[in-house]
């Protein structure tokens, strides 16, 4: 079985099998994973043991970033209403300006070597953006005869 499959308790720090017995947690890892395991013991009677395991201990195992929640977090706020209506439109806004500096302002490639001869290309070019597009908001045009 999935790790989707069972229900996470925040306030408990722990999950919840689909036969509604719990997994614990036990250790958190040097790569910041915290591992949660079930007892063996309980495990070894359960009905879904096929499904769940094929440990020979009968023990489940699952393992959850430390930043997972934050995760989760900003994967529900991404299906709300606001923020739909905002990612729809980034495609034609931010993602347009990276666009044009990549094919109108050489900004694809480099000559230059280290970082802060870099971030001066980079502001130069991002300056040049931003005067071009005050430039278009706030030209009127030729004036009627």
């Amino acid at each position: 079985m999935r790790k989707s499959e069972y229900a996470y308790d925040e306030y408990y720090n722990c999950y919840i099998c689909p036969q509604g017995e719990i997994v614990r947690y036990t250790t958190t890892t040097k790569e910041g994973y915290r591992q949660y395991k079930s007892d063996p013991m309980v495990c070894a009677g359960c009905p879904l043991l096929a499904q769940c395991t094929q440990s020979q201990n009968h023990q489940k195992l699952i393992q959850r970033h430390l930043w997972e929640g934050c995760v989760e977090e900003a994967d529900h706020l991404r299906h709300t209403s606001e923020v739909r209506e905002i990612y729809a439109r980034r495609k034609e806004t931010i993602e347009r300006v990276f666009a044009d500096a990549k094919e109108k302002h050489g900004m694809r490639w480099t000559t230059l070597r280290g970082l802060k001869k870099l971030s001066m290309q980079a502001m130069l070019t991002f300056a040049a953006m931003n005067l071009k597009k005050l430039a278009c908001r706030t030209w009127k045009g030729p004036a009627a005869a």
